[in-house]
């Protein structure tokens, strides 16, 4: 009998953990293109990813250091999970210093110019989470 609770038990947390992880579903019904996000990643115009991270497989010289690394970041993430991150990483680490690229609440000291619009379209958070996709290793 207790064998049995303690498998209840087991299968009760795994199922609150699974459901604790907070994602997001896609926001096209256009499929993300890893190419348009590997190019939206490094492009210094479109704040760059690579200004905080470093990804190993990109030949770009001068990458960050100030937030973690990318290179398998696809094997600890599912799409959803990335896709949360990049849309607003501060819904799962409230005092991140990573900018959301596509959410503008609670935002503050934005140039009047930006006000109101988001850093990434929904298509190109897609293609961006197509691209941190490949980065198993």
């Amino acid at each position: 009998m207790s064998i049995l609770l303690l498998a209840l038990a087991i299968c009760v947390s795994g199922q609150a953990l699974a459901q604790a992880t907070p994602s997001h579903p896609a926001l096209t019904v256009t499929p993300g293109d890893a190419d348009r996000g590997r190019a939206l990643i490094r492009d210094p115009s479109r704040a760059s990813c690579l200004i905080c991270h470093s990804i190993a497989a990109l030949p770009d010289r001068d990458q960050g250091e100030l937030g973690p690394p990318l290179d398998g970041v696809a094997a600890i993430y599912d799409a959803d999970e990335l896709r949360l991150r990049v849309m607003d990483a501060r819904r799962l680490s409230p005092d991140t210093i990573m900018p959301p690229y596509f959410s503008t609440e609670g935002l503050y000291r934005v140039g009047r110019e930006w006000s109101g619009t988001t850093i990434y379209s929904a298509q190109e958070v897609e293609d961006v989470v197509a691209f941190l996709a490949t980065l198993i290793e």
